[in-house]
């Protein structure tokens, strides 16, 4: 079978099934599983599909389901570490933070380097990991009903919490970004980050580039109101122009690059 061919079968298999194993995939065309993964990076990066932990996954299903968390783990994992990085450069000593749910913001504590900050934050596997690598700063875990497909805590108790808060820095992930507005997937945990976002002196939206250009169901806050945007190296010069429109762009991307 042509390389063309393969790339073919394995979209029209991606978007069949919405999910496609790499072991399936190489059984059905006959050829090694390190073939598979080459082929799906390459339309990965053309951007017609999505690569996952021992797969793939259609952009059709993404826009019809929303991945759960443990899903989108294995999902621009570079990508994710690059952003948590500046994220945790953004951190001065003695701010008091909040930091959202999201699998990128939970890398963060990964790299903060600091001698005492309060965080408050209504992500469990956040302050989980805050509890494993950051035991010695102050943690506030917001409560609320519980959401088991992001690990967030949400609605009225949420809420009202955060209400009576004020932070320094608030970091909220996102599911989409197109021109000036912000999405996710779920409109009361969108309630609830629009809150903390509302309740901080600085304002900060965490995305990977290919969240760029997509919407997701609820649109829950404007990048003209945000101070800036966060984002890996991947953006291309022309997308950086086209959202500093809206905000200010952090990147580790040089111009030209």
């Amino acid at each position: 079978m042509l390389k063309k061919e393969r790339l073919l079968s394995l979209l029209e298999m991606t978007n069949k099934e919405g999910f496609l194993a790499v072991s399936k995939a190489s059984e059905a065309l006959k050829v090694s599983e390190m073939t598979v993964r080459r082929d799906l990076a390459e339309l990965e990066k053309s951007g017609r599909l999505i690569r996952l932990h021992g797969g793939s996954q259609s952009l059709n299903h993404n826009k019809r389901e929303e991945l759960s968390r443990s899903e989108k783990m294995d999902i621009h994992v570079e990508e994710k570490n690059e952003v948590a990085q500046i994220v945790a450069s953004l951190i001065e000593e003695g701010d008091t933070i909040f930091l959202g749910p999201g699998t990128t913001i939970e890398m963060v504590p990964d790299y903060i380097n600091l001698d005492f900050i309060r965080v408050v934050t209504n992500s469990l596997p956040v302050f989980e990991k805050l509890q494993e690598n950051c035991s010695q700063y102050e943690i506030l875990l917001i409560g609320g009903n519980y959401r088991k497909h992001s690990g967030a805590f949400i609605g009225n108790i949420a809420n009202e919490t955060l209400e009576k808060l004020r932070v320094t820095k608030a970091f909220i992930s996102v599911n989409g970004v197109l021109n000036e507005k912000v999405s996710n997937a779920n409109s009361e945990e969108g309630r609830t980050q629009s809150i903390a976002l509302n309740h901080a002196n600085e304002k900060y939206i965490i995305a990977d580039h290919y969240k760029l250009n997509t919407e997701d169901f609820y649109c829950f806050y404007s990048l003209n109101d945000v101070d800036a945007m966060v984002i890996d190296k991947g953006i291309d010069d022309e997308m950086v122009r086209h959202y500093e429109q809206f905000t200010k762009i952090i990147t580790n991307k040089k111009r030209g690059e």
